[in-house]
């Protein structure tokens, strides 16, 4: 934030152009901020804004060279206000991320609140720790979920 800050944490951060924000800058906002305000944060339209860009920006964190010849679907359930489903389609060297859910069966699930989700996504969460503390639930092939990391560039603040 600029300095200008007028008190309102969500007036604040609905005043940013989220596809201008770097990802070392967005992880630096989410370190920034309690998981209360985080949820605060995660309503209506901010909420729609902020999971479209940082699902949009999956592609361009995604590392085919770590991935190599791995075929998965990967479905995200984000819980909060209301349920937003994602969908991750790892194949060929490639990454394509859809919002819903399809009808075909994922491969692993992955279940969480809006804070969880902004901390893992930003680095600032351990996948492990909220998985042990069951703030993260994983269907499916826990062995998957376990490495998704490794697959995309997560910033660090």
């Amino acid at each position: 934030m600029d300095g200008t800050s007028s008190g309102n944490l969500t007036d604040d951060l609905a005043g940013l152009d989220f596809a201008a924000v770097a990802p070392e800058e967005f992880a630096r906002i989410v370190k920034s901020l309690s998981a209360k305000q985080l949820t605060e944060v995660m309503r209506g339209e901010l909420r729609t804004r902020i999971l479209g860009e940082v699902f949009g920006r999956m592609k361009q964190q995604f590392r085919p060279e770590a991935a190599g010849g791995l075929t998965a679907l990967i479905r995200w359930k984000i819980t909060g206000e209301s349920d937003a489903v994602y969908e991750t389609a790892i194949a060929a060297g490639a990454c394509r991320v859809t919002p819903g859910r399809s009808d075909a069966e994922p491969r692993t699930t992955l279940v969480m609140g809006d804070a969880e989700f902004l901390k893992l996504v930003s680095g600032n969460g351990n996948p492990v720790t909220m998985f042990m503390t069951r703030k993260l639930k994983v269907a499916g092939d826990v062995g998957l979920a376990s490495g998704l990391t490794r697959y995309f560039d997560i910033p660090k603040a």
